[in-house]
């Protein structure tokens, strides 16, 4: 093996666990004194035991599947909305009301019920009147009905073989279960906020999936399509990964993608399947 071949070459070569341990015992040997951070990092990958994933936006395609069901829904009722607004609408709400949880302006609440409570201002908003309680809870549960990204489950599919992967995600139990059953999420467990009763970025949330898979922080690594969210994570030690999701926002006003360049996080990638590769699964 050649190793007189300069950065890029090194890096391809030395995707986690692509390599006989030997050779990588070698490697290390030989590159250390050449490429020290880039060792460094990869040592640090070696040891990731469990990955768990931010969720909406970055294994799942929210805005679109909300349009859609609004669109069909819309329909049947005779309305005439501007569904993708009203999709960025209900999203703008969930910060605002997962942060009167957090400042203890109101007790702990579900990640459905604040979908719930945002949904009943909209309505008003909207001068959408008199639906049943049987509509409202069904069009609150367009949030369990998310379609994934195209790569997420295929990518998700081949990281499973080599890691434990969970979602670490605000949205509650219930909520991931039916995403997961939904989309055909592969997941091993399902980890987050309901568990601790606190919201991202509250640290206890961080450091719950380590307690609840019995790892060490540096030992799971938070994947996200959202900077502040693996900040958050880096802070409690754990691995960060991020996936580049372009698309999520659309064109509309609820936010605008993160960007992130190589050596920003542990691993910085286009899509699903590209983690997948990087980390040698």
């Amino acid at each position: 093996m050649d190793f007189r071949v300069g950065r890029r070459r090194f890096l391809a070569v030395t995707s986690v666990a692509a390599i006989p341990i030997r050779q990588l015992h070698a490697l290390f040997a030989t590159e250390a004194g050449r490429y020290p951070q880039e060792v460094k990092r990869i040592r640090e990958l070696a040891n990731v035991k469990a990955l768990v994933f931010d969720t909406f936006g970055t294994v799942v395609d929210w805005r679109s599947s909300v349009i859609a069901e609004g669109m069909t829904w819309g329909r049947a009722k005779g309305l005439q909305i501007d569904w993708g607004q009203f999709a960025d609408r209900w999203r703008l709400g969930y910060r605002p009301a997962m942060d009167k949880v957090r400042k203890g302006q109101i007790p702990w609440t579900r990640l459905d019920d604040l979908h719930r409570m945002i949904l009943e201002e909209l309505l008003n908003e909207y001068k959408i009147p008199g639906l049943t309680e049987e509509e409202k809870v069904r069009w609150t549960y367009v949030w369990r009905r998310l379609k994934p990204w195209p790569d997420s489950v295929e990518g998700l599919t081949r990281l499973k073989k080599k890691y434990i992967i969970a979602p670490l995600s605000n949205g509650n139990i219930a909520l991931m279960a039916n995403l997961a059953k939904f989309g055909g999420l592969p997941w091993d467990a399902i980890l987050g906020a309901e568990l601790v009763k606190h919201y991202k970025p509250d640290r206890e949330v961080y450091l719950s999936a380590a307690y609840y898979l019995d790892l060490k922080p540096e030992e799971v690594m938070m994947v996200a399509a959202h900077v502040g969210d693996l900040q958050a994570a880096r802070s409690c030690g754990l691995r960060t990964g991020f996936i580049y999701r372009p698309n999520e926002f659309g064109d509309g006003s609820a936010g605008k993608p993160d960007k992130a360049q190589p050596g920003d996080f542990d691993v910085v990638s286009a899509s699903m399947i590209d983690l997948a590769q990087q980390l040698g699964a």
